[in-house]
């Protein structure tokens, strides 16, 4: 029979024992005292091997088992981070102690080697490496069993806890959580720990000491994490016993255990002055390695890091800074960080300040960089670009210098990027970003991409890789465009009246002046209505759940209009705007803030006591900002391409659950001015991956009703109203076997998910009395043995408040699968493949539209002909969506035509084209789907059939022509689409 032992633990022992080298000893034969943290044997004869000094006296062996003895008490005092950075020191051979030549108290110090990085995995490797499994530790009076223990040279690196494979409602999950309790009851045993692993063979997940639980990762060789064109689910973690194999196998490798002690794990001080160790994700490891190996190689001497926003690109640079200059080989070459924008170049330095890395310098003006360069200074310098400008000649000539240019889609392809190569010509080049550019004038791939790498990138992470770990959240977009009446008549009785002194020259200019943008976004009355959906939205859908919002506004000036109208509904607290100023500037000047002020404002924001909920921006803040409260985001700002997708993203960081906190499931976007169009269009340069990044909640509304369907087909006949047990025990009988009680779970989970995304949406009130029954159903089939956590804290904080309040358990069964939905809820948004870029159309307007050329009025219509025109061929707009704008066209063409020559009569005899076709033939390109064609004449044909003089004024004509435009549209399933329905009436009623 199948079970933990002889599945999941007994595979990941064997993979080590039989394929990475590790000598398997049964803990029986550890030759230890079970309150021994270290196999005291192993690691006396390490000390001997490694450090001639000791060998040649062996006593001193026990003189540094004493100092690391020291720091394994000291964990009850300092805390277990401390600790594990203190032994992290020695395991590093970072120690000195006074074992060399001399006499008395003056020997000279040297070096205590714990451990041989030099020789890992080859013949001359000095080091032990022993696992064991159900390995105890008691300390004192508590006593621990862990699954598996990697001991290196007698000490224990790293923990496991493994799972049965066989019992669904065991997850790896459980195991972490296990592991946590393990840390807070023997924490001893955890001060050399380099990183814990679990697993239920079905996911392999790893944490370091103290990690929150979202912190834990998977873990893939190089070569094998799954991708959009590898998994026809898109993209979505391979699951099961080979793929738990797959990851042990590379991270439980010898050099990479090692490697990520010495390299890739760091300390730092977070905001709340609290000691956290970081180590590497994966991503990161592999990137750092490239780049390393690179430099080392010596060509070629460019390369391009593509890694979604939210990767973690600012501690892949501090990996990669700190490997370099630990490479013997490479002497301690200079290192620069590269950033483009003041609030980044904060944002690096903090990262690399607050982890306390060695021989970071900063620099305030341009001279100091220079000066820096020309003398060699062989350290790593945190810079931005502009400091490189009006470089007059190379300030350093050294080929030991290496760039690493971070948001390297910005600024790196005018002269800044010129003055900088030009300043370091020999200097290796990597590019970091999350947004490449791909066009003629500005294009990443070029500026930083290597001839040698295929595709034109050295490493790539995507968001669906982002999402698929679970390191980023999902996006989802909610669109609440403004819908104005614009009363053109009376504005242009106001103008000709103010202008009429004016040349028709002079009005024309101050006509095109005047159609800006700018002019309708920054309307008050619009401003002030937004605001109010704004404060609603806040209220109702963010703010119970404790998170936070920011809102771009279209310019600097828009920025103070919000902030006037939000003090009207919030108090002035509750809002803040950021924002760059110059000096000169009175009417920003409460704005223009120093750093230290900038950045307390910041604090304050990421605080959730604090009552700052809103940041009002325009540009700043919406590329680096990192604050994983903020979920919201109110759009007010036509973006587009890299600068869209960077704004987007600052709100999906993940956000560590607090206690029975709110969980953080997506970062929303609620768009105010139809960027969502762009969207599809901004992300097509990254391939097929890109096109799953964003959902609409609207679209998610509409799949309410199917998914409670679907839950509730599982109870026919059933009387939802019958409390008591008797209704409960009617609905259980429903699920009679695992497979039934499966299927639901697995419906079920997809309406909480539908539920979290939309919840509190009034949209859901008709189904909150299904949904809890459901809800209860559910609990009532939920294992007692309280394991199977990962599905249950997955369950969002409103779901189990409907849960608690109406609770009744009786029998619970303990055997349903886990059910984790992730990325599969990410909708695709584009079918296209290889679009080409867009071309410039000629102006070409329809027939009827060329008779008026002069009329201003038809040119307007004309130009908005060729606008949806252009968006329907750039594929950014839908097939229905392109029908309706057509529609309203149509019915603005006709009603304008009205106003200026009577309406030719069309006879049957004539069989002309009624306004519609004519319009749509002429605007119709060969991707445009055939149905629509098919509505288009379908609908004139009622213009053709039904019409009768009067027929407008009349009940009956009003109905008919209804009832038939009704089952015309049904018969393409639109017939409930009012507003396609209303343009489409309102077109026919104006034809005649």
């Amino acid at each position: 029979m199948f079970n933990e032992n002889n599945t999941t633990q007994r595979q990941i022992t064997d993979i080590l024992r039989r394929e990475l080298g590790w000598r398997e000893v049964k803990a029986i034969d550890l030759n230890r005292s079970i309150r021994d943290v270290f196999l005291l044997d192993e690691l006396t004869a390490a000390l001997q091997r490694l450090n001639p000094d000791i060998a040649a006296q062996p006593g001193r062996a026990e003189e540094v088992i004493h100092r690391l003895r020291a720091i394994l008490l000291s964990v009850q005092a300092d805390g277990l981070i401390r600790a594990n950075q203190r032994m992290s020191d020695w395991l590093r051979n970072d120690h000195t102690m006074p074992f060399g030549s001399g006499q008395g108290r003056h020997h000279q110090h040297v070096p205590v080697r714990l451990i041989d990085y030099d020789n890992v995995g080859t013949p001359n490797d000095n080091n032990s490496y022993i696992i064991a499994e159900e390995v105890t530790f008691k300390p004192a009076a508590i006593e621990k069993r862990f699954d598996h223990v990697l001991f290196v040279n007698g000490i224990p690196l790293v923990v496991g806890e493994a799972k049965t494979a066989v019992n669904s409602h065991w997850s790896w999950f459980d195991g972490a959580v296990q592991l946590q309790g393990y840390e807070e009851a023997v924490p001893q045993f955890f001060v050399p720990n380099v990183f814990s692993f679990a697993s239920e063979g079905k996911v392999y997940r790893y944490g370091s000491v103290q990690a929150p639980l979202q912190h834990w990762g998977p873990w893939y060789d190089s070569d094998s994490a799954p991708t959009s064109s590898s998994s026809p689910s898109g993209g979505g973690e391979k699951e099961g016993l080979r793929a738990v194999g797959d990851a042990a196998r590379a991270i439980l490798d010898k050099r990479v255990v090692l490697d990520m002690l010495r390299h890739f794990t760091t300390y730092a001080t977070n905001k709340q002055g609290r000691m956290i160790k970081i180590i590497a994700r994966y991503q990161q490891y592999y990137a750092a390695l490239k780049i390393v190996r690179r430099v080392i190689l010596g060509r070629p001497r460019k390369g391009l890091i593509w890694h979604f926003q939210g990767s973690g690109k600012s501690l892949l640079m501090l990996f990669t800074a700190q490997l370099l200059r630990r490479i013997p080989e490479l002497q301690k070459p200079t290192v620069l960080v590269i950033v483009d924008r003041v609030d980044l170049d904060t944002q690096i330095s903090g990262t690399f300040l607050a982890n306390d890395v060695a021989n970071v310098v900063t620099t305030e003006k341009r001279d100091e960089l220079q000066d820096l360069l020309r003398k060699g200074v062989r350290k790593i310098i945190i810079t931005t670009i502009h400091k490189f400008a009006a470089a007059a000649e190379a300030l350093n000539t050294s080929p030991n210098i290496i760039v690493m240019v971070d948001e390297a889609h910005r600024t790196q392809e005018g002269d800044l990027g010129r003055f900088m190569r030009e300043a370091l010509p020999n200097a290796f080049l990597f590019g970091l970003t999350g947004t490449p550019i791909n066009k003629r004038d500005r294009n990443t791939f070029y500026a930083f991409g290597a001839d040698e790498d295929e595709n034109g990138y050295l490493d790539r992470y995507s968001f669906e890789d982002s999402i698929r770990d679970e390191a980023t959240l999902p996006l989802k977009f909610e669109a609440r465009l403004v819908e104005l009446h614009v009363n053109q008549a009376a504005i242009d009785e106001a103008y000709a009246h103010m202008t009429g002194s004016l040349s028709e020259e002079d009005q024309a200019n101050l006509a095109q002046m005047a159609a800006n943008i700018a002019v309708l976004l920054k309307a008050p009355s619009r401003v002030e209505r937004i605001v109010q959906d704004i404060v609603t939205h806040f209220q109702q859908k963010v703010a119970p759940n404790g998170f936070k919002a920011m809102v771009v506004a279209f310019d600097r000036e828009a920025c103070l209009a919000y902030k006037q109208q939000m003090d009207k509904h919030l108090p002035p607290e509750a809002s803040d705007i950021v924002m760059t100023v110059n000096s000169r500037e009175e009417h920003y000047k409460p704005f223009d803030r120093s750093k230290d002020e900038e950045e307390r404002i910041l604090d304050n924001f990421r605080n959730p006591q604090h009552p700052l909920k809103f940041l009002i921006v325009t540009a700043k803040l919406l590329a680096g900002f990192d604050a994983p409260i903020l979920q919201a985001m109110y759009l007010d700002k036509p973006l587009k391409e890299h600068n869209l997708l960077q704004a987007i993203t600052r709100t999906n960081r993940i956000l560590p659950r607090k206690d029975n906190g709110p969980q953080k499931q997506f970062g929303l976007i609620v768009d105010y001015i139809g960027v969502f169009d762009d969207v599809a269009k901004s992300l097509r340069f990254d391939e097929e991956a890109m096109l799953r990044v964003v959902e609409n909640i609207e679209a998610l509304k509409d799949q309410v009703p199917e998914a409670v369907a679907a839950c509730l087909a599982y109870f026919p006949n059933v009387d939802r109203t019958l409390s008591g047990y008797e209704g409960l025990i009617a609905a259980q009988e429903c699920l009679p076997d695992d497979d039934t009680r499966d299927a639901f779970a697995a419906d079920f989970s997809v309406l909480h998910r539908l539920w979290e995304a939309i919840s509190p949406d009034p949209v859901l009130q008709p189904y909150y009395t299904a949904y809890r029954w459901l809800s209860q159903v559910y609990e009532s089939v939920k294992p007692t043995s309280g394991h199977g956590k990962l599905l249950w804290y997955a369950l969002g904080e409103k779901t189990l408040q409907i849960i608690h309040d109406n609770i009744v358990v009786y029998n619970v069964r303990d055997d349903l699968d886990t059910l984790v939905m992730d990325a599969d809820f990410l909708t695709q948004l584009l079918d296209k493949q290889n679009p080409l870029a867009l071309k410039e159309l000629e102006s070409k307007l329809v027939a009827r539209l060329r008779k008026h050329g002069q009329n201003p009025r038809f040119i307007a219509l004309g130009l908005q002909l060729e606008e949806l025109r252009r968006r329907h061929e750039a594929g950014i707009i839908a097939s229905i969506e392109f029908l309706k704008m057509l529609l309203q066209i149509a019915r603005d063409v006709v009603r304008a035509e009205r106003d200026v020559e009577p309406i030719i009569q069309i006879t049957p005899e004539e069989q002309g084209l009624a306004a519609l076709t004519e319009l749509f033939r002429e605007i119709q390109n060969g991707d445009t789907p055939k149905m629509v064609e098919r509505i288009v004449n379908d609908i004139d044909e009622i213009v053709r059939i039904v019409r009768f003089p009067g027929w407008q004024n009349t009940s009956k004509g009003q109905r008919e022509v209804k009832i038939a435009l009704r089952r015309t549209l049904a018969k393409y399933q639109l017939h409930k689409d009012n507003d396609l329905f209303d343009r489409a009436y309102g077109y026919i009623a104006e034809y005649y």
